[in-house]
């Protein structure tokens, strides 16, 4: 395949277009002024409100002024994530994309298809005169990757339709109509740097190569961790010796299973040989035992040079911690509809340790991010990994707002027409579902509870990490079946 074989083609045009403006979260200013322009120059009623969503209106062609308004939604952020040594500027730099067999990939960087390629077909759609519809109602909202502000700021009188078509999910042929509520908590461990003692020897451990992932879509698919597999490390050393932590960096976002870390600590100096082999035991096992999932593992460990430590007592409680704290898979969903999928998990997601310039003051912050589809579920996941953190004696325990659950409507008119138009399209029907992952139907469904709500999207994987590929075919199938379900409300 190749990009002349790209269908439907002004889809792919418009996604061309989206990836050369530069889009990261909280930087999505060029993409909203496109949009306006976009809007704006074919005479379409466009609205950017106060928060920097946008509202396309495009009203209904002949025959179908009667029928109930859709409103048709992406987010225009992106995750911006990069290989190392890959060189890129995600303020001002395009992202650069190729094609995989039946896969579209990007050079070095995460593809932006979460959720550009839903702008794009809403963008097509506007742009085609050719389509029957009613009244369409496209809603661009900013920021949702990094806390769903944009929906979190969108006003409850903004939006006209009943009927909501959310174009962020991530699978072909499944129907999402539940979602996961969300908060972060963020742990940080203050401490006065010290001198190591005579007779310490210093080293440096890493691990990168993991496969990542989405830390709600991809939690339950036994992807290691590259924190909790350095803790697991420091920890069983820990139990033998007499072991210091310096540094342990690692993970950038705290919607990503965390791909790679290092770590900096010192051994009394008879223990080196022993902490060398007992790594490349380590080493062996974790190859061993996610050997399905994480074929690309890449282990390193070398002496380096002496410096300052974390006081002995809170190296210990910050590696307890980091050990202790769930990390994956709580509970499963019950639901019949919804059985076997995940309801509540956390994920540790970052760990950075800083330095002030003094080089006397240190601290050590962990970030940690919970998801639950039942929202009495999420406060326990969250109290759970805050009462590890407060045994382990953190200075400083803080949670994000969060945002909602969306809980499934089994009364869904949209959701009977979209099953419709698929089994007439495809000849089979889809799969009725829900994701653990936050979408932003959960904040709309606060501000508008009368809105009858459905997720879809193209196929996608390795989303938030640079192995972020979208399957070509797909997106006609959702084109498709997006324009079924217009002419068929």
């Amino acid at each position: 395949m190749t990009k002349k074989d790209l269908n439907p083609a002004a889809v792919f045009r418009f996604f061309k277009e989206i990836n050369n403006i530069p889009r990261p979260s909280k930087h999505e200013e060029k993409m909203i002024a496109y949009l306006k322009e976009f809007g704006e120059s074919r005479g379409l009623e466009t609205i950017v409100d106060e928060i920097g969503n946008v509202i396309i209106r495009k009203g209904a062609t002949n025959s179908y002024e009667n029928r109930p308004t859709l409103i048709i939604q992406s987010h225009i952020d992106m995750v911006c994530d990069r290989v190392a040594g890959h060189e890129i500027d995600f303020l001002n730099d395009p992202i650069e994309t190729y094609i995989d067999g039946e896969w579209m990939r990007a050079k070095g960087t995460t593809l932006g298809a979460d959720d550009g390629i839903g702008c794009a077909i809403e963008l097509a759609l506007l742009d085609d005169n050719t389509i029957e519809h009613g009244p369409i109602e496209c809603l661009f909202t900013r920021d949702e990757e990094t806390g769903l502000t944009g929906a979190n700021g969108l006003k409850g009188n903004l939006l006209k339709g009943s009927m909501l078509l959310n174009l962020d999910s991530e699978d072909e042929g499944l129907f999402y109509v539940s979602c996961a509520g969300g908060k972060t908590t963020t742990a940080t461990f203050r401490y006065i740097l010290e001198d190591a003692p005579k007779g310490m020897f210093f080293m440096q451990a890493s691990v990168k190569g993991l496969a990542g992932g989405h830390s709600g879509d991809d939690i339950n698919k036994k992807r290691a961790n590259a924190i909790k597999l350095l803790a697991r490390f420091l920890y069983q050393e820990q139990q033998k010796m007499n072991i210091r932590l310096a540094q342990f960096n690692a993970g950038k976002l705290h919607n990503a299973i965390t791909r790679e870390g290092s770590i900096t600590f010192a051994v009394p100096f008879a223990e080196k040989e022993t902490v060398r082999v007992d790594w490349n035991v380590f080493c062996s096992e974790i190859e061993e035992e996610f050997h399905v999932t994480e074929k690309h593992i890449v282990w390193q460990m070398g002496s380096t040079d002496n410096e300052k430590l974390i006081p002995e007592d809170c190296s210990k409680r910050i590696i307890t911690a980091l050990q202790a704290v769930h990390n994956g898979v709580f509970s499963v969903c019950q639901d019949e509809d919804l059985g076997g999928m995940t309801e509540t998990s956390s994920n540790t997601a970052v760990v950075k340790t800083t330095i002030n310039d003094d080089n006397k003051q240190g601290e050590c912050m962990i970030i940690c991010s919970q998801r639950s589809n039942i929202m009495s579920n999420l406060t326990n996941i969250v109290n759970t990994v805050r009462a590890v953190f407060e045994l382990a004696g953190a200075d400083n325990i803080e949670h994000s707002d969060g945002y909602p659950a969306w809980k499934m409507n089994p009364n869904s008119r949209l959701r009977t027409i979209a099953e419709n138009c698929y089994k007439g399209l495809f000849d089979q029907s889809p799969k009725i579902t829900g994701i653990h992952a936050g979408l932003e139907c959960g904040l709309f469904a606060q501000k508008y509870p009368h809105l009858d709500m459905l997720s879809i999207g193209p196929t996608m994987r390795g989303v938030h990490s640079p192995d972020e590929r979208l399957h070509i075919p797909s997106v006609e199938k959702v084109w498709k079946l997006t324009i079924n379900i217009l002419k068929n409300i």
